[in-house]
């Protein structure tokens, strides 16, 4: 297990310092290539990060956004992802990125899985830099514990990209990338705010089955250091 652990006073310091982090791998990855890709967690924790994230010196026409996960609802609700994305990280200088939302209008997300997955495989890949966050339970990007497809998405088939997802605490069906796809990020990253989430991630960090905490996942297998970010 190999981590490197950034803590801050505040959230805005926070925000700000993984801004500049993500800003740095994507203009890294330009100067090697034509394009970059950058995929992002929903929730309520980015927020900030995405407000700090848009306003900084990328070029942001030579940029993919993504998302790590997305609940299976449109982008008139209040759940959506795509929706916190656009509101928040698509402003400014960074409306001029490509943004590929995971959803698509059909029923669920079985219906809609291969032609987000056309989607996807559509981007430069590997990411160059991938923002993951963390609930209560150890579950990360749609990785639920008690998950339908749990073992399929940590586990899954040579160069599947995504799966689908339903979960006791993931309220709406879900898709998310599977993680190969999250672990070959060039730049992982792990955004936790709270008394709480340093708890849950000093359980992770554990040992113990990652179907129980499936962060666990992330934190024992990638052959990078995950890079924290922390905050009171």
């Amino acid at each position: 297990m190999s981590i490197a652990r950034h803590d801050f006073p505040t959230k805005e310091a926070l925000a700000d310092a993984l801004a500049g982090h993500v800003a740095d791998a994507l203009t890294a990855r330009l100067s090697r290539s034509g394009r970059a890709a950058l995929a992002v967690s929903g929730g309520r924790t980015p927020t900030r990060f995405f407000e700090a994230l848009s306003k900084k010196p990328v070029e942001w026409t030579r940029i993919d956004v993504t998302l790590v996960d997305e609940r299976w609802v449109g982008e008139d609700s209040d759940r959506s992802n795509a929706a916190l994305v656009r509101a928040h990280l698509l402003q400014g200088p960074a409306a001029a990125a490509g943004f590929v939302p995971l959803h698509v209008d059909v029923p669920t997300p079985e219906d809609g899985l291969a032609q987000v997955t056309a989607r996807i495989a559509a981007l430069p890949l590997p990411f160059a830099a991938a923002v993951l966050g963390m609930g209560d339970d150890g579950h990360t990007a749609s990785f639920f514990p008690g998950g339908d497809r749990l073992a399929r998405a940590m586990d899954p088939a040579p160069g599947q990209l995504l799966e689908t997802m339903r979960a006791p605490a993931a309220g709406e069906p879900r898709i998310t990338l599977t993680l190969p796809v999250l672990l070959a990020a060039e730049t992982l990253c792990l955004h936790i705010e709270g008394a709480g989430k340093q708890r849950v991630l000093e359980a992770a960090l554990v040992c113990g089955p990652a179907e129980a905490m499936p962060i666990r996942a992330v934190l024992t297998r990638s052959e990078r250091p995950v890079e924290i970010f922390w905050c009171p």
